[in-house]
C-alpha cells in the first residue's frame, strides 16, 4: 500500500511540475487575418497534441522511476494518448458530416445569390456573409483568394483542397465549370448538386447510427478494464507474479493483445474516406457541362 501512495504521489508531482512549465509559457499571439484562421487552428492542435504527449510520456516515466515497472510506465503513456482518441471516434465522425452538411447548405446560399443576376465571383464572396460555421474558415480563404486576384478556378481548387472531400470536389468542378464557360443555368445545377450532397448527408447519418452501437461497446469493454487493473493494482499478490522480468514480458504481451484489439475495432468503426476527384487533375467537363448548357 505504502509503494502505492509513493506511485500515485510520483504521478501527481510529475503531472504538477509539466503543467506548471506548460502554463508558464507565452501562448499570446498577435491577431492574425481571417484568411489563417484555419492554419491556427491547425497548429494549435498540434501544439495540444505535442503537450499531451510530453505529459503522457512524463507521467509514464515517473510510474516507472517509482514502481520499477517499465511495462507500467509504457502502458499508463500508451493509456493517456490512446484513451482520448478510442473515445473521441464518434465526436471526429459526428464534425465530419456538420463540415458536408455545412457545405450544401452554402452551395443552396450560392444558388440563391446567384438567382438575382450576381456573377459568380460577387456570389461566392457575398456568401461569406451567411456561411455555416463548420466552413466558414475556408470560405473566408477562398473569398481572399478571389480578392488576391487568383483566378476562379484556383481559387476553387484550393477550396476543395481545404476542405479535403469528394462531395466539396463535386460542388468545386460545378463551379469551375461555371466559370470556364460563364453559362446561364448555374443555380439550378447548384440546387441539384446540393440535393446530392444532403442525400449523402443522410446516407452517412444512418452508418454513423449503425456504428454508434460498437462505439459504445468498444468504450464500456475499455473503461470495465481498466477500472479492473486499477483495482487489481490495490492487491500485491496479485501483482507479485508480474514483479519478475518473464512476469514483465507476459505483462507487455497482455497489453499489447488488448490495444491491438481496440485498435481493430476502432478501425472497423472508422468509414474509409472517398476518392477525391479534383485533387490536382483538371476539371473533366464531360460529365457535368451539359447539365446546365440545356
Amino acid at each position: 500500500m505504502t509503494a502505492l501512495f509513493a506511485a500515485i504521489a510520483g504521478v501527481l508531482i510529475t503531472s504538477g511540475i509539466l503543467l506548471t512549465a506548460v502554463g508558464g509559457r507565452r501562448t499570446d499571439t498577435p491577431p492574425r487575418a481571417r484568411t489563417k484562421r484555419a492554419r491556427g487552428t491547425r497548429t494549435q492542435l498540434v501544439r495540444s497534441r505535442r503537450t499531451r504527449t510530453l505529459a503522457a510520456c512524463g507521467i509514464g516515466l515517473a510510474v516507472w522511476a517509482v514502481s520499477g515497472w517499465p511495462v507500467a510506465g509504457a502502458v499508463v503513456t500508451v493509456t493517456i494518448l490512446g484513451l482520448p482518441v478510442l473515445l473521441g471516434t464518434g465526436k471526429a465522425a459526428a464534425r465530419s458530416i456538420d463540415r458536408i452538411e455545412a457545405v450544401e447548405e452554402w452551395t443552396r446560399r450560392v444558388a440563391d445569390v446567384l438567382v438575382a443576376g450576381t456573377g459568380l465571383e460577387q456570389a461566392l464572396v457575398a456568401s461569406l456573409a451567411t456561411c455555416p460555421d463548420p466552413i466558414r474558415p475556408e470560405v473566408t480563404a477562398l473569398c481572399a483568394r478571389l480578392s488576391a486576384r487568383w483566378t476562379p478556378e484556383q481559387a476553387l481548387r484550393a477550396f476543395a483542397d481545404d476542405v479535403d472531400d469528394a462531395a466539396a470536389d463535386l460542388v468545386a468542378a460545378a463551379l469551375v465549370l461555371a466559370a470556364r464557360r460563364r453559362g446561364p443555368g448555374l443555380a439550378r445545377v447548384l440546387t441539384s448538386v446540393a440535393d446530392s450532397v444532403a442525400e449523402e448527408v443522410a446516407v452517412r447519418r444512418k452508418v454513423e447510427a449503425e456504428r454508434a452501437k460498437p462505439r459504445a461497446t468498444a468504450r464500456a469493454v475499455t473503461l470495465i478494464t481498466l477500472g479492473m487493473v486499477g483495482v487489481g493494482a490495490l492487491n500485491g499478490d496479485y501483482l507479485a507474479p508480474y514483479t519478475t522480468g518473464l512476469g514483465q514480458l507476459v505483462l507487455a504481451a497482455i497489453a499489447a493483445g488488448f490495444v491491438a484489439c481496440l485498435a481493430w475495432m476502432r478501425a472497423l468503426t472508422l468509414s474509409a474516406p472517398e476518392p477525391r476527384f479534383l485533387a490536382g487533375r483538371p476539371v473533366p467537363t464531360g460529365s457535368l457541362i451539359g447539365r446546365w448548357s440545356r
